[in-house]
């Protein structure tokens, strides 16, 4: 899954950027426009494995891509789209479409999963350095929704679910309790080192004087 997951994540889709330089809208695009397309079908790409929407994101990247180049708007999401496809092999909405199945297809196995990544989150927080249990949740459920074949949101979302339905309390309200458990000793354990540490800094100083030699 993620570095403070214990399991690995699977491999990643082969990126086939080399390819999708040759085709029709991208031939005629300098090097640093294709650059910059490739990082903004990055960016779409991760936004539809997260929540499983790119509309307004490729809208918007769209028109900043067109006033940058002084392309039209269209032109520019046509060239996105068809750069995306080219690199992944499917289009934004083929993508969109098979994380969709993915979660109409989740199995009880896989629920069970789901519950047991929750039920493990104290764990990773105990583990894991300052973390919040926002961020603690985001990484597990990234790691699931990749071993899935769903969206991050979707995970997210049988997990809160299965803990739901198996404790009979919010996950997210036990999230409050590991934070103020968990994380906040630990802010308040840094804070008060970095007072002390700054108070030994003063005292060394006072200690030291001025360093300038006075009248002669």
């Amino acid at each position: 899954m993620t570095d403070i997951i214990t399991n690995k994540p699977k491999s990643s889709p082969p990126d086939m950027s080399a390819q999708a330089r040759e085709i029709f809208s991208a031939r005629l695009l300098t090097d640093a426009q294709f650059e910059e397309c490739v990082a903004i079908t990055n960016i779409i790409g991760r936004e539809i494995r997260k929540s499983g929407t790119f509309k307004e994101k490729l809208g918007d990247y769209s028109y900043a891509f067109s006033r940058s180049e002084k392309f039209d708007p269209m032109k520019a999401e046509t060239i996105l789209r068809d750069v995306f496809k080219a690199r992944t092999g499917v289009s934004m909405n083929q993508l969109r479409e098979k994380l969709v199945q993915g979660e109409q297809a989740l199995t009880d196995e896989q629920r069970q999963k789901a519950y047991e990544g929750a039920c493990q989150l104290g764990e990773i927080m105990e583990r894991g350095d300052k973390l919040t249990f926002n961020r603690a949740l985001s990484s597990e459920a990234q790691g699931l929704a990749k071993e899935f074949g769903v969206t991050d949101r979707a995970a997210r979302r049988v997990m809160a679910e299965e803990f739901q339905a198996a404790e009979q309390t919010s996950l997210y309200e036990w999230g409050k309790e590991l934070d103020e458990k968990i994380y906040r000793p630990q802010i308040e354990a840094e804070r008060q080192q970095r007072e002390q540490g700054t108070a030994k800094t003063r005292t060394r100083t006072r200690k030291r004087g001025p360093s300038r030699a006075g009248p002669q």
